[in-house]
């Protein structure tokens, strides 16, 4: 009667545990469901603003292609003034030139490049050179490879719980299992590696980034 008592007092206890086990596990599970999807979110936002910045990138990037073109066809009229000596030409050249691009000019003219075998072969070649949109273009690249950068985290970070989702989905198992022996030290065992598997899970959430 009193080994029954023992053994009634041993399965009630652990079915206590078993349900603090379940209860925990069921809510953690919930938990890190919403944290993968929240960051499953997240990743699709800055891959969205990565592939608005690629599109600012490439507008920028034409601008600037338009802007060189136009610069190069008056550069163009400038020497052709300049090898047939006809200075009219040569001066409506230059008056059209570009505020961006006659700075560079100057530079290059000051170089004597007739005589200096080291002078830039055109203004063109100059870093003071800087066509409207190339640094532009150049930031928003910058930036869309920053966003996309994040978006391969936020994607990690999702996958991280949901990994943890599946941790926790073997917990239920061995908990919902633990009642299905006859022997009282089988069915704790399956309580025990729950248990391991719920700590190493909760080891695992402390570490992550959260969203809340």
């Amino acid at each position: 009667m009193a080994d029954e008592s023992a053994g009634r007092g041993r399965r009630s206890l652990r079915e206590t545990v078993t349900v603090v086990l379940l209860s925990v596990t069921a809510v953690l599970t919930a938990w890190s469901g919403f944290e993968s999807s929240k960051w499953g979110g997240e990743m699709s936002i800055a891959f969205s603003r990565a592939s608005t910045q690629r599109i600012e990138a490439s507008t920028e990037s034409t601008k600037a292609l338009a802007a060189r073109a136009i610069d190069l066809q008056v550069f163009s009229l400038y020497l052709e003034g300049v090898a047939d000596g006809n200075a009219e030409l040569e001066d409506f050249a230059r008056d059209r030139f570009t505020p961006h691009f006659e700075p560079a000019f100057d530079e290059w003219l000051a170089s004597r490049p007739l005589q200096n075998p080291d002078a830039a072969p055109s203004p063109f070649a100059l870093d003071s050179y800087v066509p409207p949109g190339e640094v532009e273009a150049a930031e928003a690249d910058a930036r869309a490879d920053a966003y996309f950068a994040q978006a391969l985290v936020n994607n990690q970070r999702g996958d991280d719980y949901t990994l943890v989702t599946v941790l926790f989905a073997l917990v239920l198992f061995f908990g919902a299992f633990a009642g299905r022996f006859r022997s009282e030290r089988a069915s704790w065992g399956m309580v025990g590696a729950g248990t391991a598997l719920l700590v190493a899970g909760i080891g695992l959430l402390l570490t992550f980034p959260k969203i809340v």
